[in-house]
C-alpha cells in the first residue's frame, strides 16, 4: 500500500513531518498562551515535566503573539544531550502545562497520529510546488491543502484504515462514486428551497440511466418507487456504520441500498463534502461521516436538514438584495436541498442529543463553477496560508504572478473578503464562519476579484432578536452578549487568517508585518466612510479597540475533543487572553 511506504520506507521524511508539526505545537500553543516558553540569549526553551528534559528553538513573535517557529532549530535535550524528537512525547513531556486530561488523552494522541500520517503522506509524495499551484485548477490546488492552520490534530480522521485513507482522504484525490439509498417517506424527508422539488433535484443530480437502475432496484424487490426519497452517502459510511446501526431498517426494506452513481466525486478539505467531477457544475454533496476528525464526529443532523434549505434561503435573499454586496462580488452558495433519515430506535432510546441519531443526512449546495466568468477561475482562501513541501508560500506567488505590487495586491483582497463581511456584520448583525475553507476565492490574472461564501446552514447567526425570521430559518437567530459581538470578526478573520498572512508576507513576500496591518485599518476605515449613517455602530462595536482576545481553539479541542461550540451559545468559548490589537495604532484621532 502506497501510503504505508511513505512512512516505512522514507524515515527522512517521516522526521521532517514530526519537525513541522513540533513547531506547529508550540507556535500555536504559545499563541493561546497554554505554553509560555522562556527566552535565553537568543532563543526559547520549554522545559518538560521531568527535570534534565527540555526543547530548544528559535523563532520570531509577531503581532496577535503570533510565533514564526524555526522547524530546523528545534533540539530536544536530555540531561545535557541531543535526544531524538517525536510528537507524541513532546506533547506529554509538556502536558502539565498543556492540560488534556488523562480521559482524553488517547483520543488526542490517535488524532496526533493521524495527523502525522496524512502529513507524511503529503510530503513522501513531494509536491506540488507553490510556482505550479499558482496556475493549477480548483481540484489541484483542493488536493494540496494541508487541513487548518490553527488546530494541531487537523487531519485526525479517527476510524479510517490505511485504505480508507487512500481511497477517501481530500489530499488522496481519488475520484470515488457515491452510494444511493432508498429511505422510506415514514422515516426519511426531503426539504428544498422555494421551487425546487424532490423529482427536480434528483433529476439534476442523477442521469436517467442511474434514476432508471435505482427504480428497478425497488421495482424488484415489490415496492413501489413514489414511497421512498434516493439519499447520497458516503461509502465509508455505509460500510462502517449504516450496515449494522440500521441493519433493522435494511432488513425490513424501510432503507434499501440502490448502488453506485455513474458520476464519480472527490472529497473537498472537509472531508464529507464532494466536488463532482463528472460535471462541475452540479451541486457539491455533503454527507454524513461518523469519524473523529478536528473536534467533532462528523455526523450531519436530519434535524438540521429541515430548516438548511429555508436559512439558506433567507441569507441569500440578503446578501443578493444588497447593492452594496453585489457591488463587490460577494455571494453565498446555497445549500439547495436536503434530506435526512430518523433511525427511530435511536431515536427511542437515546434522550440526550448523540452523534447516533445523526449518521444518515445529506445535502446539496450550489457550485462555484457555475459563478465564473471568462477568464476566471476558482481558488479556496486556505491557499494564501500554504506552504509546499520545499517550505515556499503559494501566497508570494500569486502576488509575483498577478503584476501588482504586494500592497496592491491584499488592497484588492481586503475589498473583496473583508468589506462585505463587515457590511454584513455592521447593517444586518450577520456573522459567518469565514476562514480558509468556507471562503472560495474568484481570481483574475491571480487577483482577488470576488468572494464566495460557503456552508451558510451550520455556520452563519443572526445576533438581531428583533428581525423577523421565517420560522424554518429561526435557528440561527442568536442572543449574544454585547461585549462578544466583535468576537467573530477578530477571531475568523484577524486570528484565523490575517496573522498568518501578515507572517507569511513579511518572511516570504516582502511586505513588513505592520504594512499589512496597516492596509487592513485602511480597508475598515475606508468601509466605515462609506456609510457614515452608521457611525453609531462602528463606535458601539469598534474594531479599533486597543485589545482583543480572539477564541482558543485547541484550549477547546483540548477541553472537549468531541463537541468545540455549543449552537445555543456559540461564543462562550475560551479566549487565548488579551492581545494588543495591531490595527489599533491607526484608530482616527477625534
Amino acid at each position: 500500500m502506497q501510503v504505508t511506504q511513505t512512512i516505512t520506507r522514507q524515515p527522512e521524511v517521516f522526521q521532517k513531518v514530526i519537525r513541522l508539526f513540533i513547531s506547529k505545537i508550540i507556535a500555536e500553543l504559545s499563541h493561546e498562551a497554554i505554553l509560555q516558553p522562556e527566552e535565553q540569549s537568543g532563543v526559547y526553551v520549554l522545559r518538560a515535566e521531568s527535570a534534565g528534559t527540555l526543547y530548544r528553538f528559535s523563532a520570531r513573535v509577531y503581532s496577535l503573539n503570533h510565533w514564526y517557529v524555526n522547524p530546523d532549530s528545534i533540539e530536544k535535550i536530555v540531561d545535557g544531550d541531543t535526544a531524538p524528537l517525536e510528537a507524541i512525547s513532546f506533547i506529554t513531556d509538556l502536558n502539565y502545562q498543556i492540560g488534556i486530561a488523562p480521559a482524553a488523552l488517547p483520543d488526542y494522541m490517535e488524532e496526533v497520529a493521524g495527523t502525522l500520517y496524512g502529513s507524511a503522506y503529503l510530503h513522501g509524495q513531494g509536491g506540488p510546488g507553490a510556482a505550479y499551484l499558482a496556475y493549477a485548477g480548483y481540484q489541484e490546488v483542493e488536493q494540496a491543502m494541508t487541513g487548518h492552520p490553527r488546530f494541531i490534530t487537523n487531519n485526525g480522521r479517527v476510524g479510517f484504515d490505511v485504505t480508507d485513507y487512500h481511497k477517501y482522504a481530500p489530499e488522496a484525490a481519488q475520484p470515488l462514486p457515491l452510494i444511493w439509498l432508498a429511505g422510506h417517506k415514514s422515516r426519511a424527508e426531503f426539504t428544498g428551497i422555494e421551487n425546487l422539488e424532490y423529482e427536480q433535484l434528483i433529476h439534476q443530480e442523477l442521469s436517467v440511466d442511474d434514476i432508471a437502475r435505482f427504480n428497478a432496484v425497488l421495482k424488484g424487490r415489490g415496492l413501489s418507487t413514489d414511497d421512498y426519497y434516493f439519499i447520497p452517502v458516503h461509502p465509508w459510511q455505509w460500510y462502517n456504520k449504516l450496515t449494522n446501526l440500521f441493519a433493522p431498517d435494511i432488513a425490513t426494506n424501510m432503507l434499501v441500498c440502490l448502488g453506485h452513481s455513474a458520476d464519480t466525486y472527490q472529497p473537498q478539505q472537509s472531508i464529507r463534502t464532494f466536488f463532482n467531477r463528472s460535471n462541475g457544475e452540479k451541486s457539491y454533496v455533503k454527507t454524513a461521516l461518523g469519524i473523529l476528525n478536528m473536534g467533532y464526529v462528523r455526523i450531519l443532523s436530519p434535524y438540521f436538514m429541515r430548516t438548511t434549505p429555508a436559512i439558506n434561503e433567507w441569507v441569500y435573499s440578503v446578501v443578493e438584495a444588497d447593492g452594496y454586496l453585489q457591488e463587490n462580488g460577494f455571494c453565498v452558495l446555497r445549500e439547495i436541498a436536503a434530506t435526512g433519515y430518523t433511525n427511530q430506535h435511536f431515536e427511542d432510546a437515546l434522550q440526550e442529543d448523540s452523534p447516533y441519531k445523526k449518521m444518515l443526512a445529506s445535502l446539496w449546495r450550489e457550485s462555484p463553477v457555475s459563478k465564473l466568468q471568462p477568464g476566471q477561475k476558482l481558488m479556496t482562501m486556505a491557499a494564501l496560508l500554504h506552504i509546499d513541501p520545499q517550505g515556499n508560500a503559494l501566497l508570494p506567488e500569486l502576488i509575483s504572478t498577478s503584476g501588482l505590487t504586494a500592497p496592491e495586491w491584499v488592497k484588492a483582497y481586503l475589498d473583496r473578503y473583508m468589506k462585505p463581511l463587515l457590511h454584513c456584520f455592521y447593517r444586518y448583525d450577520m456573522v459567518f464562519m469565514p476562514h480558509g475553507e468556507n471562503i472560495v476565492l474568484v481570481l483574475e490574472n491571480n487577483v482577488p476579484v470576488r468572494a464566495i461564501m460557503k456552508d451558510i446552514g451550520e455556520e452563519v447567526t443572526l445576533m438581531d432578536m428583533d428581525v423577523v425570521l421565517p420560522e424554518k430559518a429561526r435557528r440561527i437567530q442568536v442572543s449574544i452578549p454585547e461585549s462578544f459581538r466583535t468576537r467573530p470578526i477578530f477571531t475568523q478573520l484577524f486570528d484565523g487568517i490575517f496573522r498568518f498572512i501578515a507572517a507569511i508576507l513579511a518572511e516570504q513576500g516582502g511586505l513588513p508585518e505592520q504594512e499589512f496591518w496597516q492596509l487592513v485599518a485602511a480597508c475598515i476605515l475606508e468601509y466605515q466612510q462609506q456609510f457614515p449613517e452608521m457611525a453609531g455602530k462602528f463606535d458601539q462595536y469598534d474594531l479599533f479597540t486597543p485589545v482583543i482576545a480572539p477564541d482558543a481553539l485547541n484550549r477547546m479541542q483540548i477541553l472537549n475533543s468531541r463537541k468545540l461550540r455549543d449552537r445555543a451559545n456559540p461564543f462562550d468559548v475560551p479566549g487565548i487572553g488579551e492581545v494588543k490589537n495591531p490595527v489599533a495604532v491607526y484608530k482616527p484621532q477625534v
